[in-house]
C-alpha cells in the first residue's frame, strides 16, 4: 500500500507536499516541457505587483560557491497583464495555483488579492513582504512587526482565500514576525526568502550585480533556513512552507521533520528543471522504506531527546 502524500495547508488540499518557489518557476508554463504542473502540490507564481515593474539594472544574476545571488527586482508586467495573458493558461482544475503578491502600499496588496479572488484558477495568495532586492521607503515589511501586521490585515479584509505570508531571514527574530502574521489573520507562513548578499569583481573593484546587493539562495543557506523553520514551528500554530537550498528529497525531508508541512523548491529549478518531481518520488520512497503511512506522520517529528 502506497503511503499518503496528500497534505492540507491553509485550507488547501494538495496531492503532495512539494511546491515550486516564487520567482524560480516563472508562471509555470515556461517549464511545461519538463514538469506537468498538475503533478506538483502547488505552483507559486513569480511575484505580481499592481503596476508594471522594469526590475533592477543588470547584471542581475551571479553564481556563488554554493548557490546564487539574484537582483531581479520583482520584474513583471503588472496585475492587468497577469489577468489578461497568464491566468488563462491554468485551465486544468488539478493545478493548485498560489499567486505571489507584492506591493508598495498596504492598499496595493489589498487591491491585488481582491481583484484576483474572483478567478477560480487562483487557490491562494503568498504575500511577498520580504524581497531583499527592491527599494523600500524605510525597510522590508517583514522586518517590522507592525508593518507585517498591517499588510496582512489589509489583505485579510479583501479576500477569503488562504493567505500565506513569506518571511524574511534578514531579521533578529523571525519567530516574532511569524507571530505578528498569525495574529493578523494569516493562514500559513512560508520561509525563508533570500539573504541579502553581494559579490565583487576584484579586477574592476565593482559590484558584480548592477544593484550592488542581491538575494542569496541555494544550498549555502539551507542550514540557517532549517533552523528558522524549527524556531517558527515552536512559536506559532500555523502550518509552514519550508524553503531555502532544497536540492534533493533528503533536503526536503529535513525541512518536514523540522516542522514544515510542505516545501518549496527554488534555485534547483535552474539547474535541473525536473527536480521537483524527483523530490516527490524520493519522499515517497523514504516513507515506504521507513514504514510511514503518510507524510503527516513525519511533520515536526524531530527527536530532540
Amino acid at each position: 500500500m502506497k503511503p499518503r502524500l496528500e497534505v492540507k495547508i491553509a485550507g488547501l488540499k494538495l496531492k503532495n507536499p512539494v511546491m515550486t518557489a516564487s520567482g524560480t518557476f516563472g508562471y509555470g508554463d515556461e517549464f511545461a516541457d519538463y514538469v506537468d504542473p498538475a503533478r506538483l502540490g502547488a505552483v507559486i507564481t513569480k511575484t505580481i505587483t499592481l503596476h508594471r515593474r522594469e526590475g533592477n539594472r543588470p547584471p542581475r544574476i551571479s553564481e556563488t560557491a554554493a548557490g546564487m545571488l539574484n537582483s531581479i527586482g520583482l520584474q513583471n508586467n503588472g496585475l492587468d497583464d497577469f489577468i489578461k495573458n497568464k491566468l488563462g493558461a491554468y485551465k486544468d482544475p488539478r493545478i493548485k495555483l498560489i499567486v505571489s503578491v507584492g506591493g508598495e502600499t498596504n492598499a496595493e496588496y489589498g487591491r491585488i488579492v481582491r481583484e484576483l479572488s474572483v478567478f477560480k484558477q487562483v487557490s491562494a495568495f503568498e504575500l511577498n513582504i520580504s524581497c531583499p532586492n527592491i527599494e523600500y521607503k524605510d525597510k522590508i515589511i517583514a522586518q517590522d512587526e507592525r508593518l507585517t501586521r498591517e499588510v496582512v490585515k489589509e489583505a485579510r479584509r479583501n479576500t477569503r482565500l488562504p493567505l500565506i505570508v513569506k518571511l524574511s531571514p534578514n531579521v533578529d527574530d523571525i519567530a516574532k514576525i511569524a507571530r505578528a502574521a498569525q495574529d493578523a489573520g494569516a493562514d500559513a507562513v512560508s520561509l525563508i526568502n533570500t539573504f541579502l548578499g553581494m559579490a565583487i569583481d576584484v579586477r574592476t573593484r565593482k559590484s558584480i550585480l548592477g544593484n550592488i546587493t542581491g538575494g542569496l539562495s541555494g544550498p549555502a543557506i539551507k542550514p540557517i533556513a532549517l533552523r528558522m523553520v524549527w524556531q517558527v514551528r515552536n512559536s506559532i500554530t500555523l502550518p509552514i512552507i519550508g524553503m531555502g537550498g532544497i536540492m534533493t528529497a533528503r533536503d526536503a525531508l529535513e525541512f518536514i521533520i523540522a516542522g514544515a508541512s510542505c516545501v518549496a523548491v527554488g534555485t534547483v529549478n535552474f539547474v535541473d528543471p525536473g527536480a521537483s518531481l524527483e523530490i516527490i518520488a524520493g519522499i515517497e520512497r523514504y516513507l515506504v522504506e521507513h514504514k510511514f503511512k503518510g507524510i503527516n506522520e513525519l511533520v515536526g517529528s524531530l527527536n530532540v531527546s
